[in-house]
């Protein structure tokens, strides 16, 4: 099988390490991709948000399955374009992609399909603003209505910030603020049928102990010891599978990666959101420990072909990323600075997010740098791998946060 990886993150260095573990992959390319995929893939330096640039190299390249990481190529309908030149994507197509292009769009393909989530108002206008945060009271929780990178979401006990950010986009979704621990679930959907991987948290705020302002995520581990039991069934069941029927029902099949963001609150599961596509940073601890093979399962969703009695293989070892982020990230990241100590990095996994070679040194190019993922037989090991990992990376006044999976490895040890 011939793979095109769109992207250039960590997830997209992550998808290409699991992509690379199928003994079915003939060949993996990857656009633009970064200095770490190159290690591992050939990549091709093309504007990934031009449909026709990507349509001709899969056409040029013999692909068979282009699997798109981003967003933004999904939202701009990409999908659409490599259906129309017959080449399977694993992604939704533009219109199935609103659940993510649009918070006021996801809310009502969950209010019609029944999905539980938390009370909103879509607003236009300051007036309508300010009495739906008056509806809801503090904490204020104000969704910008379209893409913003993990950005456009503030959560403050202040309604002069909560309005200022909502004035910053032109239509907003305000919601009552949902309490309870957080969990990220992906299911993989060919339309019709929907499989669930195993839960991850990730770590959104930018320091310990969740202080600071909303980022990409800095963070991520897996499995979650304290999670219910039943969490994957209750998902698919209250979540993933109404969400594509409905979808389907309106003649939008959904295809692709569906990511539920869920808040297990004192009344039960809640979706916080929804997103298109693999998340970042959980795809870096996901992956690592996925089992199938991962190119075979998304070509099957990608043409159609999942079967109810198709499960997932999943190592028994734990999986903690830490994210190592540019000084000034998220606000204003310092970038183009040397980064050393990548290498002979044992029990870990380093996954390149935001970097560039400049005459063969590796330098930093974005907020978040690196995705370094340990591995271990619990969470305490899987943390120490990874913390020992970083700890040897050096990028002048950088930061991660220290406290990723500290509260459930210790639970952990604790049972």
């Amino acid at each position: 099988m011939r793979v095109l990886l769109i992207g250039s993150g960590g997830r997209e260095h992550a998808l290409a390490a699991a992509l690379n573990r199928d003994p079915q992959l003939e060949e993996l390319h990857v656009a633009p991709g970064n200095p770490g995929i190159a290690a591992i893939a050939l990549c091709h330096a093309i504007n990934v948000d031009d449909n026709s640039a990507v349509v001709s190299l899969a056409q040029k390249l013999r692909i068979d399955l282009v699997v798109v990481g981003p967003e933004k190529p999904l939202v701009n309908g990409l999908s659409d374009a490599l259906k129309v030149a017959g080449i399977a994507c694993f992604g939704p197509s533009q219109a199935a992609a609103q659940l993510e292009g649009s918070k006021d769009f996801a809310k009502k393909v969950m209010s019609d399909a029944g999905v539980p989530t938390a009370r909103s108002f879509t607003c236009t206008n300051k007036s309508e603003v300010e009495a739906a945060l008056d509806t809801f009271g503090a904490p204020y929780v104000v969704k910008h209505d379209g893409l913003a990178a993990g950005k456009g979401v503030v959560v403050t006990d202040d309604r002069s910030a909560a309005i200022e950010h909502a004035l910053l986009s032109p239509r907003v979704v305000i919601e009552e603020f949902l309490d309870g621990p957080e969990v990220s679930l992906f299911g993989i959907s060919d339309g019709t049928r929907v499989i669930a991987m195993q839960p991850a948290q990730d770590f959104k705020r930018a320091f310990d102990g969740d202080l600071g302002p909303n980022t990409g995520g800095m963070g991520a581990y897996s499995p979650l010891p304290w999670a219910p039991a039943d969490i994957i069934e209750e998902t698919l069941e209250k979540v993933l599978k109404p969400t594509i029927n409905e979808m389907a029902k309106r003649g939008t099949p959904f295809v692709g990666l569906l990511y539920a963001g869920l808040a297990l609150t004192s009344k039960g599961l809640r979706v916080i959101e929804f997103n298109a596509r693999f998340g970042d940073p959980e795809t870096e601890v996901l992956l690592p420990r996925l089992k199938t093979p991962l190119a075979q399962l998304l070509y099957k969703a990608a043409t159609g072909l999942l079967t109810d009695e198709m499960t997932l293989d999943w190592s028994d070892d734990s999986a903690v990323t830490v994210v190592l982020a540019s000084q000034g990230y998220p606000a204003a990241p310092v970038t183009g600075l040397p980064i050393t100590g990548i290498s002979d990095q044992s029990g870990a996994a380093v996954f390149h997010a935001g970097t560039t070679l400049q005459d063969g040194v590796l330098h930093s190019a974005g907020g978040r740098v690196l995705a370094v993922t340990g591995i271990g037989s619990d969470l305490t090991d899987a943390r120490d791998q990874a913390y020992l990992a970083i700890s040897r990376i050096t990028l002048h006044g950088s930061h991660y946060r220290s406290d990723i999976a500290l509260d459930a490895s210790i639970a952990e040890k604790g049972k």
